[in-house]
């Protein structure tokens, strides 16, 4: 398996009241092309800094990050910007969406913003991305008219429009009730098939059993990995479930 994101001895800290708290601890993680990973573990324990901090969406404090072989922990502001609008995209447990603009336009405007494709091929992607998800009937709608599982489905299309190469999201079902979230995460199993690595963090067992691969983080290490292979059928589910949970009790979750 091809090599799509190399984390070596990456350490984040803080300083708080003139005191350096240590949020992540020396440290490795290969993330693989097609891959979709699962990050958990107790609150504090660094899993959304994790995330950040992969993608460069908060600065490192030592250790190296590579994308695609090029060390981006080495990266200015604005290469950094327009590596994440090019090749990552990024789904969050708050949706960040604008509110002048309809669903339709918020999926667009990263395509747009990036001025790789012509307005009409964007569109059209949008268009088959709105599809893909269900979500076409409430494309001119605000995003005040729409369910909290149908906003976070249309951050799933705003996340693809660029056809990035990985998608970050961080706790991308925490606000959603089991029905919507199961919804949403039948969409991540769909963009994952198709080949689209995923980094998610989460606390829900059920959301991580639709990952290949669990990691376990806990004081700012990563202690362990579960590999549960490639979800197949939704009747895999409840087992995944069962064996993700029972790996997390022996970790004193």
């Amino acid at each position: 398996m091809e090599t799509m994101i190399e984390v070596r001895q990456l350490c984040k800290s803080f300083v708080i009241n003139k005191k350096q708290n240590h949020v992540l601890r020396n440290v490795d993680l290969s993330i693989h092309k097609g891959e979709f990973i699962a990050v958990m573990g107790p609150s504090g324990s660094g899993k959304s800094t994790l995330l950040y901090t992969i993608s460069g969406m908060d600065h490192i404090s030592s250790g190296t990050v590579e994308f695609d072989h090029k060390e981006i922990s080495r990266y200015n502001e604005m290469e950094m910007a327009k590596l994440r609008l090019h090749e990552m995209g990024f789904i969050f447990q708050q949706m960040h969406f604008l509110n002048n603009l309809n669903i339709y336009d918020n999926v667009i405007l990263p395509g747009y913003m990036a001025k790789k494709r012509k307005h009409k091929e964007i569109n059209a992607y949008a268009d088959e991305l709105l599809r893909k998800f269900q979500i076409t009937s409430i494309a001119g709608h605000s995003i005040q008219e729409v369910s909290g599982g149908e906003l976070q489905r249309a951050c799933i299309a705003r996340a693809m429009i660029n056809q990035p190469q990985i998608l970050f999201a961080d706790e991308p079902t925490g606000a959603l009730n089991s029905s919507n979230a199961k919804e949403v995460m039948d969409m991540f199993s769909k963009v994952h098939e198709q080949g689209t690595t995923i980094l998610m963090v989460t606390h829900d067992v059920k959301v991580a059993s639709y990952a290949q691969r669990i990691c376990y983080i806990n004081d700012g290490k990563i202690e362990s990995n579960l590999d549960i292979g490639m979800l197949k059928h939704a009747d895999e589910l409840k087992e995944r479930e069962k064996k993700v949970y029972n790996w997390l009790m022996e970790k004193g979750w």
